[in-house]
């Protein structure tokens, strides 16, 4: 055994030293010669004779040592000397060695730049003026082959390897074969098999259990498939994954790649566009023919709306032709006349509105899962996942954190454990606590705190007034959304900001409406019942206000006068079009009905905080001393709300005496620019 456990050590080891031995590439043999021909240039020139100035030049002439003169090409004169008169020019240092180049019989001993052929002869005769036998240069034409072919060669090696290099870098920046170009048209989706790890399992999706039983099905058809053979029934041949960014659609189709144990290919949309024409076409054939090829496998589409969007009918828009030729190629593949046995597409977006038709019909797509935002208990489940990794402190309680996050997303709720991790982290906690949760949703929903703000006296209580005007008017509405906290310390683009309890309802009445509006104009309308006049600090709040009222007498069919029409397009094609789907005289109908809207609920508000001003200064005054206060002050101000739900009047103390109210939501903070999406049907 022994023996047996050090030969597979000493195999291990040497699979190692061969993986580490760089890889033989005919690039080094280019180096090479290249090297090698440098040298060679090199080598000539440190062998070439030592150069004279003028003045020596002159005084061999005058001593008459030189022998013979040799003018080459008109440029450079090559200086002979008399064998007697060798030793009189050699150098030697103080040991007596020599420190000229070794005179040899057919290699001139100097040498001597000229300037001007006519110059150079005219100071031979001066110097030899009186001498007998005077000498004269010889001119001589010789031509260096090895200097020519290399200003010859050389333009040409560069732009050759110049090409090969911007080959490379775009193999690299394209990734895969796809890249190549010889190899552009194929297809560059990652393999996903047996031989590769893929750690995402069902386990780590949380709060998707309607999507996940048709995915298992999916999966387990693949893995079974007889039965279901049996009864007679097909695989299907698309599913389509449709929801808001971030609720876990893409991890959704990980977890299929970790739990199928079939072929698992993984591609972008995007991926399918280039710049050269029929390159889309031509990815979605080879896709395709290398799934059939490992069939029964899976196909996955990330982000399809970048191919799929709904082609155009009028050329003169400006469609995208080669887009659409990918999408024509992906409809022929995915049902056309051939047939792909054994091969699952599955794709992913958050704009199936704008998809083509012909894609979404059964027979592509069979199944179409809805991926929405998580419930209560779907965000339990999304924060114990998240929540596997972290040192938690004991205090710490998913439900009562899934309670505090409505309308978050899987995405967000990762974000929040990420951002308590990082502010635990800042304040060099040994443990998250619930407080750092706290600190994390805030700063998620509002934005960073910024206490060092400059704000001036006067301005702080406008804030204060208006904050407490939004805490006031909710307070005393029905239908409107109980406040959980109020602050006026500056976050994000705020100067102030409100949490409020949203009531997570399917449908929602015209008087619940109503009554957000007037609890959302309750800050302008406490400016006005204060101090007379009324501040831009308000822009926010108009801009929801606006498209609130908007969607209830275009979309909802909550007004009187334009009646129960809804000029919402499910289809997004709307946002495209020149013109709008009513009328110029339905518009003037719809402006008059929204205006009437506002104006209504910003008298109510005006009315109610007129009534209750004492209550309101209170309020105000206490924010003004404390920055944040929570329902239990209003409480005590304006006494118990009639239509508090029990989830809110359960308030728990931490330790540093701060109430802590059981879950926040919309945030109403007056900023500088809009921030908020229109109101659209659910």
């Amino acid at each position: 055994m022994k023996k047996e456990n050090t030969e597979n050590k000493n195999k291990q080891i040497n699979k190692k030293d061969d993986s580490q031995k760089p890889k033989f590439s005919f690039y080094w043999i280019y180096g090479i010669l290249a090297l090698t021909f440098l040298g060679l240039q090199f080598w000539n020139l440190d062998k070439s004779a030592d150069r004279l100035d003028k003045g020596e030049l002159i005084q061999m002439l005058q001593d008459k040592d030189i022998e013979k003169i040799d003018l080459i090409n008109r440029e450079i004169a090559e200086i002979y000397i008399k064998p007697d008169k060798l030793e009189k020019h050699l150098k030697k240092d103080e040991k007596g060695k020599s420190l000229t180049q070794d005179f040899g019989v057919d290699k001139p001993h100097f040498l001597y730049q000229i300037g001007e052929v006519g110059t150079f002869e005219e100071d031979l005769r001066r110097a030899q003026e009186g001498v007998e036998n005077p000498i004269y240069a010889n001119n001589i034409s010789r031509r260096n082959w090895g200097t020519e072919i290399f200003g010859w060669v050389l333009p040409i090696l560069l732009l050759i390897g110049v090409w090969f290099f911007i080959m490379r870098m775009m193999s690299r920046g394209a990734g895969g074969a796809g890249g190549q170009i010889f190899n552009i048209g194929k297809s560059k989706a990652q393999l996903f098999d047996k031989n590769t790890n893929v750690n995402v399992t069902f386990k780590d999706v949380a709060g998707l259990e309607e999507a996940k039983v048709e995915i298992i099905e999916i999966v387990d058809f693949l893995r079974t498939p007889d039965k279901y053979t049996k009864l007679g029934g097909k695989i299907p041949k698309g599913v389509l994954l449709v929801g808001p960014p971030g609720t876990g659609k893409t991890l959704l189709a990980k977890s299929v790649a970790g739990e199928a144990h079939v072929p698992f290919f993984s591609i972008s949309g995007s991926d399918f566009v280039e710049m050269f024409v029929g390159v889309g076409a031509s990815r979605v054939r080879d896709l395709f023919k290398q799934a059939k090829e490992k069939s029964p496998c899976i196909i996955f589409i990330d982000e399809i709306d970048a191919i799929g969007r709904a082609r155009g009918k009028n050329p003169a828009t400006g469609a995208n032709d080669e887009r659409e030729n990918t999408l024509n190629q992906l409809l022929t593949e995915m049902d056309g006349f051939g047939t792909n046995s054994g091969v699952i597409v599955l794709a992913a977006t958050n704009r199936a509105d704008i998809l083509d038709r012909a894609l979404m019909r059964a027979g592509r797509f069979d199944r179409q899962i809805y991926v929405e935002l998580p419930d209560l208990e779907g965000r339990k489940e999304i924060f114990d996942v998240h929540m596997r990794p972290l040192k938690l402190d004991a205090n710490v309680d998913k439900n009562f954190l899934a309670k505090q996050t409505p309308g978050f997303s899987g995405a967000d709720i990762a974000n929040v454990c990420n951002e308590a991790a990082l502010i635990a982290a800042r304040h060099d906690h040994e443990v998250i606590d619930k407080q750092d949760f706290m600190d994390a949703i805030d700063r998620i929903i509002g934005g960073l705190e910024k206490k060092n703000k400059i704000i001036s006296p006067s301005e702080k209580k406008v804030v204060a007034y208006h904050e407490a005007g939004h805490a006031t008017a909710s307070w005393l509405l029905e239908y409107a959304h109980p406040l959980v906290k109020v602050t006026i310390v500056p976050r994000g683009k705020s100067l102030g900001a409100a949490w409020y309890l949203p009531e997570e309802r399917s449908i929602t009445t015209y008087e619940q409406m109503f009554d957000e509006l007037v609890a959302t104009l309750g800050g302008r309308a406490a400016e006005q019942v204060i101090f007379g006049r009324i501040s831009t600090g308000a822009l926010n709040d108009l801009e929801k206000v606006t498209k609130q009222a908007y969607a209830m007498v275009t979309y909802y069919g909550l007004s009187k006068k334009v009646g129960n029409i809804s000029y919402y397009d499910s289809t997004g094609q709307q946002e495209y079009a020149f013109n709008k789907p009513f009328s110029e005289k339905t518009s003037q109908v719809i402006d008059a009905e929204i205006s009437e809207i506002v104006e209504t609920a910003y008298k109510k508000a005006v009315e109610i905080l007129s009534e209750n001003k004492e209550g309101l200064t209170k309020l105000a005054l206490k924010l003004l001393e404390k920055e944040v206060i929570f329902s239990e002050d209003l409480e005590a101000i304006l006494g118990k709300r009639k239509w508090m739900p029990e989830e809110i009047l359960t308030e728990k103390k931490s330790t540093n005496g701060i109430s802590e109210a059981v879950f926040p939501a919309e945030e109403s903070a007056e900023t500088e620019q809009p921030t908020t999406e229109p109101s659209l049907p659910s």
